[in-house]
């Protein structure tokens, strides 16, 4: 009986040690709404799980509220899209490196009939400069996100302070984002990825695109292990070598939506 019962115990010592082990064979990453609502992780997560055994949970946020995530212990592993905020990020000690992992570029949708003639605009700040004059309705995900940031540069640059019934800040991710944008027929500042992917257009279309500024840099980042040090660094170091491995970058070319390349690995 007494055999029987060591056996037993042991049993049960060896599956809890199976099931913590397969408990901590995954990290959590934050990174942003793009990333997500585009399906990309869908695509390129299981390509990682097969070659690493690691899961990676993801939490589709802001930059702005990711880089908070890591900074409390929250997650293990970031990828945004926010160059400056990055290396301010490791100049604050809290990573300790970061690594270019793929880029693609914003674009400005509006309404087909383009109240603010934006099609016809030569440059980005024209474009803004144009919606602005125009007060024209226009959404803005105002919630500290890479995007976000990089659409507050672009009025700046455009000497514009938004501001005014016309210009609504929503604290939202980029798809109801553009979900409020087409039921205001409302200009808004997209990623490509997302707008790609976009289900519920109604009126809006495509106005302007391909000026050097809309440039979208993505970026991975090594979380320092001293702040905080539980987290688990060496499995978020396999993550972050196999995004820029010849594997992962591979596995982000080939993700397409309706044959549409979204994402184009740069890692140097």
């Amino acid at each position: 009986m007494k055999k029987t019962l060591n056996l037993l115990f042991a049993s049960v010592m060896v599956m809890g040690m199976s099931l913590s082990a397969h408990a901590e064979g995954y990290i959590i990453l934050a990174s942003t709404t793009s990333t997500e609502n585009s399906g990309l992780f869908d695509s390129i997560l299981p390509k990682f799980k097969n070659a690493s055994g690691i899961d990676v949970r993801v939490v589709a946020v802001g930059t702005g509220q990711a880089f908070e995530l890591a900074r409390r212990g929250d997650a293990d592993s970031l990828l945004v899209h926010d160059t400056n905020g990055e290396q301010r990020f490791i100049d604050n000690g809290h990573a300790t490196g970061r690594a270019d992992v793929m880029y693609n570029d914003f674009v400005l949708i509006g309404p087909a009939n383009d109240p603010a003639n934006v099609r016809n605009a030569k440059t980005a700040a024209e474009a803004f400069a144009a919606i602005a004059s125009a007060r024209a309705p226009f959404t803005s995900r105002g919630d500290d996100s890479g995007t976000n940031r990089a659409e507050l540069r672009l009025w700046e640059n455009a000497g514009v302070e938004p501001d005014g019934g016309w210009y609504r800040e929503l604290g939202s991710g980029m798809g109801p984002t553009l979900n409020t944008a087409a039921a205001m027929d409302a200009y808004v500042m997209s990623d490509r990825a997302t707008w790609v992917a976009f289900g519920n257009r109604q009126n809006l279309t495509l106005l302007f695109e391909g000026d050097n500024v809309l440039f979208n840099q993505y970026g991975s980042l090594l979380l320092s292990e001293q702040k905080p040090p539980h987290l688990k660094h060496d499995l978020a170091r396999q993550w972050h070598n196999w995004l820029i491995s010849k594997e992962g970058q591979q596995a982000i070319a080939d993700f397409k939506v309706n044959g549409q390349q979204l994402f184009f690995p740069n890692a140097k």
